[in-house]
């Protein structure tokens, strides 16, 4: 069973990609179409991809590894910390510092 569904993402408006003006080349695979001038996300790649990297962080977790959780938006950085925090797992929320994962 999937961790989330086509319909859930669709009723969430994931489909919704960015004006046909200001795009990436580099999604154009990942594009299922463009309609009133805007990109129409390809919802079948978009739940194979989070079922994959699901099994990616389950298999992190599983063997005592840790998730870093980055939310430099303000909108997202209430949820980013809460639902670290919840869980144990380091988190940035603010600016974003280049080398902080490298160095």
């Amino acid at each position: 069973m999937p961790i989330v569904s086509m319909k859930d993402l669709l009723e969430s408006g994931v489909h919704f990609g960015h004006r046909t003006q200001k795009w990436n080349p580099y999604m154009e695979p990942y594009i299922f179409a463009a309609r009133n001038d805007i990109h129409i996300i390809d919802l079948q790649q978009t739940v194979a991809a989070l079922e994959e990297a699901y099994q990616v962080i389950r298999d992190q977790i599983a063997s005592g590894g840790s998730i870093l959780f980055v939310g430099t938006k303000r909108q997202a950085q209430d949820i980013i910390k809460t639902h670290a925090e919840k869980v144990g797992m380091p988190y940035v929320i603010g600016r974003w510092l280049g080398g902080t994962v490298t160095n």
